[in-house]
């Protein structure tokens, strides 16, 4: 029941409780809305690195599996690689091993094949001069010689006493039919065993050729096997590396979310602890502030207070004019701090509130604004302190973003450098590489410049020795028949067995006298001085000969020392050349692991700059946080200081007022 007396003290104290309840309701909606914002927040952000977390502990056991596979894979391929090395050398030595028993077989066959020919050959040219009936003719010719050697060495040869006395002379009488029979005979066993070596060597030639095929085509597929695992030994080497970044990452991510929703949790655990806390407080308040309401609105409490309030009428008169100057005076303060006060003041309204019940007992009104006073006076320090924290920290934030900034700048940096490191090394091996092709190319195109130049070197050696021998045995004809006798002195003086001519019997050489002299006709009584100007003639033309003879041992001289100088020139090229080859491969190989040095610098690099950025990004939102936590208070802290210096200065004012009052 409300109070109908207009001066009744009990309704204006109604009224002041009834507006705190309303404002306490007010606030406690606010406070509310905040709050569950607040949770909202804590909801969602907990769930959501709940789930990250989750997802991060599943990647990481992927990826550990992924490591776990592609090390093996890693491990079979070295394995294989090793196996496939050791196949192609294992072939390589083989077909090489081939290559030098065909080598040697073809070269025993050559032997065999030239010796059975020239032993065929021998033996038709014996056959045939039998059959003219020149076989002593025959005998001191060197196919005489050589059928003689084959004989000798031949143990199992059937009438060999037969054929050795008939190349020896010693049987005049032998039967030519019989020796030819004998003859003909040998040649065709000669040839038979020719054809047996000839049929054995095309066959040994097809074996050879389909080995070296089948070695050559394991070679190449071992080869292509070589490359294409190299290919995926470094496919699943990035990719490993790949992994392992990636793990890294996640790792690092993952601590920071664990670290996070602690954080969180327990800030948010807080927070609900601290909202019972008030909710339970405030409901207190509320429920103090109804139950006050309510027993000075009950109707027996009314009935009370007018019995009671209007007794001691001057008395009370007295005290109310008194009360009345001393409320004036204090709310006259009160107020002329809430016009100077530009923003509310809950303590002011509260005191002015107080102020305007109807009561001379100020005691509570001064113990309000002691209380109020502290308050204020607490609120200073917290703002004071808060303000410090939030300087040192919002400038120990921002000198880490800086630091985080020049970090950055510095990764950025390096990443240029490994980058145009890396660049420059890829042009220089690039370049060794062009330049060790080259020396390669230029090594194959000297020797086989100088196998060019040997062939015709010993083309030269060949062409001038038969020349030479040409014009020794021109000038032997010359002088057989112009210096007989010089020429016979000659050869008894000259070793034995030294050319074709040498070897004739003391009868054979009168013979071939007898036959020139037969094959020279007769000369006219006139004809001593012709025969003498022949001589002098042919004295010329030997004198040629023998000039022709020393421009060809000139000729050959000087193509030795060529040979021998353009072959040390050749050889000291392959030296110096397989030094600079050496050089140039181990200058690649350096180049290469600079390369590879600088390529995980450059990773090292892009990862730095990435945690970096990371680091910034922290440092960002936590500057964030600061300023929405600390602008208004920073912003606003002079102001506040102010108001709050008015506000004590007019309680303690009004309290000095209601003290002398009181007093």
């Amino acid at each position: 029941m409300m109070l109908r007396s207009k001066g009744n003290p009990i309704r204006k104290v109604v009224t002041m409780l009834q507006k705190i309840q309303q404002k306490v309701e007010a606030e406690g909606e606010k406070e509310l809305e905040l709050h569950e914002k607040y949770m909202c927040y804590c909801r969602s952000n907990i769930a959501e690195k709940t789930q990250a977390i989750s997802d991060a502990e599943a990647k990481l056991e992927s990826i550990d599996a992924g490591l776990k596979g592609g090390e093996g894979q890693k491990l079979q391929l070295v394995e294989d690689l090793k196996n496939h090395k050791a196949d192609r050398l294992a072939a390589k030595e083989a077909l090489a091993e081939a290559e030098a028993m065909r080598e040697k077989e073809a070269k025993a066959y050559a032997g065999v094949k030239a010796e059975a020919e020239a032993n065929m050959e021998a033996v038709a040219k014996a056959v045939a001069a039998i059959r003219k009936g020149s076989g002593d003719a025959f005998l001191q010719t060197d196919s005489a010689e050589q059928l003689r050697q084959f004989v000798q060495s031949n143990e199992d040869m059937d009438n060999k006493e037969e054929v050795m006395s008939f190349l020896s002379n010693e049987d005049e009488s032998a039967g030519g039919g019989e020796i030819v029979g004998i003859l003909t005979t040998l040649s065709e066993e000669m040839g038979k065993d020719l054809s047996e070596a000839t049929s054995a060597e095309t066959k040994a030639i097809s074996n050879f050729n389909d080995l070296t095929a089948a070695k050559k085509s394991e070679v190449a597929a071992l080869t292509a096997a070589i490359e294409d695992k190299i290919a995926r030994q470094g496919e699943i080497g990035v990719a490993i590396a790949d992994l392992k970044n990636d793990g890294s990452d996640t790792a690092d991510q993952l601590a920071e979310d664990k670290l996070f929703l602690a954080d969180l949790q327990k800030t948010c655990e807080k927070k609900v602890t601290e909202w019972d806390a008030i909710s339970k407080e405030r409901k207190g308040e509320l429920v103090a502030l109804a139950d006050t309401i309510k027993m000075l609105n009950d109707d027996d409490a009314l009935e009370l207070f007018k019995k009671t309030l209007p007794s001691s009428a001057s008395s009370f008169l007295q005290i109310q004019v008194t009360s009345a100057e001393v409320k004036a005076r204090a709310l006259a303060g009160i107020h002329k701090a809430q016009k100077k006060n530009r923003r509310p003041s809950r303590h002011l309204d509260l005191v002015a509130l107080m102020l305007h019940a109807k009561t001379s007992d100020f005691s509570k009104v001064i113990a309000m604004i002691d209380e109020m006073s502290g308050v204020l006076k607490s609120e200073g320090v917290d703002d004071e302190k808060k303000k410090e924290y939030c300087t040192a920290e919002i400038d120990a934030t921002e000198d880490k973003l800086k630091g985080f900034t020049q970090m950055i700048k510095d990764s950025q940096a390096s990443i240029a450098d490994a980058k145009e490191t890396a660049g420059t090394l890829t042009t220089e091996i690039q370049t060794l590489v062009v330049a060790i092709t080259v020396l390669d190319m230029s090594v194959t195109k000297s020797t086989d410049q100088r196998k060019k130049e040997n062939a015709v070197f010993k083309a030269l050696v060949a062409q001038n020795a038969a020349a030479k021998e040409l014009i020794s045995m021109a000038k032997e004809r010359l002088n057989k028949f112009y210096k007989p006798h010089a020429l016979v002195q000659e050869e008894e003086a000259a070793p034995a067995a030294e050319s074709f001519m040498q070897v004739k019997s003391v009868e054979s050489q009168a013979d071939d006298d007898a036959l020139m002299a037969l094959s020279v006709p007769e000369a006219p009584a006139a004809a001593p001085a012709l025969f003498q100007s022949k001589k002098k003639e042919s004295g010329g033309v030997i004198a040629m000969l023998d000039v022709l003879m020393g421009d060809l041992e000139k000729e050959t001289a000087v193509a030795n020392v060529e040979e021998k100088d353009a072959q040390v020139d050749y050889e000291t090229f392959i030296a110096d050349s397989k030094t600079m080859r050496t050089e140039n491969t181990k200058g690649l190989g350096d180049k290469e692991a600079a390369k590879a040095d600088s390529m995980a610098a450059l990773q090292g690099h892009t990862d730095d700059m990435e945690v970096s950025f990371k680091k910034m990004k922290g440092a960002n939102d936590q500057l964030q946080v600061l300023h929405k936590d600390c602008d208004w208070l920073l912003q606003n802290f002079d102001t506040r200081k102010e108001a709050r210096a008015d506000e004590l200065d007019a309680l303690g004012k009004a309290k000095a007022v209601l003290s002398g009052a009181d007093l």
